[in-house]
């Protein structure tokens, strides 16, 4: 039985349907991002959902009550905003008590529920410090743990990692799956990043001109895209995704089909000269710990190759390369899946 369900869900802002009649259910103590592109319609979705945004058509229901008209402060949720959003002349201590203190709760029980959060997420030694006093990742742990104190059914974050720097958003992204563990929560995530969607989520939700394009887990829609959208958002490099026609002879092929996908990983390096099809080098992008090989096609095709071996190889070398043909999707001229090889 779901514990979050929107039903028929539709957002106008003037002309312009910004979300367009979506169907979604989410289990307790599911962990759920929203992906997609800027634009996309995630953000007001999520909005919509907190009761910050009021539905222009549809409902919806929580734990078997429809929130769909009641205010926000009614609906047992707690967002976590991109920007902090701290009081800046407030400590630690006080900003997660904030609502807690507003809502004329037990100081007793104020202090068990803080330094709780605190315990959770390494707050206990700055929560009588200013916000300025912190670093970024600090005040943004500090905005959870807000969220954490009010013990809400949904917990909901809107790019929570937008503002920090690439090691912080790493060592963050830990601490929310970590946290999401440890309290079972109900999760609703939004980001433009699927790195995140695809480490932290048990249900990725797609996004596209604001309906959705496709709902699973996320090696789901690694491996079983709805279509050439969801194939090359997900993934990173994307997957390649080429007119039929450059596809060795004697691979095949799917009545209707206009374009092949293939996975970089599936692509495999040989001698110039060997290999299903031939290929000129572009670029070389040596990342340690795997290499990506950009590569043009002699029917002018830009493909990536990722390996996790070291090359030697640099921009203007022949080379060929090996299609793992059990490894192809099939998508018809529109970019729907017509079939995929495994």
């Amino acid at each position: 039985m779901s514990f979050l369900e929107l039903r028929g869900v539709e957002k106008q802002f003037g002309d312009v349907k910004t979300i367009k009649g979506v169907d979604l259910s989410i289990a307790r103590g599911q962990f759920t991002v929203f992906v997609g592109p800027s634009g996309c319609g995630k953000s007001t979705l999520l909005r919509l959902i907190a009761g910050l945004e009021t539905l222009t058509a549809g409902s919806i229901h929580l734990d078997g009550r429809d929130i769909t008209r009641l205010p926000s402060a009614q609906r047992d949720l707690a967002m976590v905003f991109q920007s902090y959003a701290l009081y800046p002349h407030m400590s630690v201590a006080d900003n997660m008590s904030f609502a807690l203190r507003l809502a004329k709760a037990d100081a007793a029980v104020i202090k068990k529920k803080v330094d709780r959060a605190a315990e959770i997420l390494n707050l206990g030694p700055y929560l009588h410090r200013l916000p300025r006093e912190l670093s970024g990742g600090q005040r943004q742990r500090v905005a959870i743990g807000r969220a954490i104190v009010r013990e809400p059914k949904v917990f909901l974050f809107d790019e929570p990692l937008s503002n920090l720097d690439a090691a912080l958003r790493g060592q963050t992204r830990v601490e929310i799956a970590k946290l999401h563990r440890e309290l079972g929560a109900t999760t609703i995530y939004v980001t433009h990043d699927q790195v995140e969607a695809m480490t932290l989520a048990d249900k990725v939700v797609v996004l596209r001109d604001g309906a959705i394009e496709q709902v699973g887990s996320p090696l789901d829609l690694y491996d079983r895209p709805a279509n050439r959208f969801v194939a090359q958002f997900i993934g990173t490099p994307q997957m390649n995704v080429v007119d039929r026609g450059e596809l060795p002879a004697g691979a095949g092929g799917v009545v209707g089909a206009a374009f092949v996908g293939i996975r970089p990983e599936d692509l495999h390096l040989k001698p110039a000269g060997q290999g299903q099809i031939g290929a000129k080098v572009e670029l070389v992008e040596a990342l340690g710990a795997e290499t990506l090989i950009y590569l043009n096609t002699p029917r002018g095709a830009q493909i990536v190759l990722r390996q996790n071996e070291r090359t030697s190889l640099a921009a203007g070398d022949d080379v060929g390369v090996d299609v793992a043909l059990d490894h192809l999707h099939w998508f018809d001229q529109n970019g729907k899946l017509i079939a995929a090889a495994h």
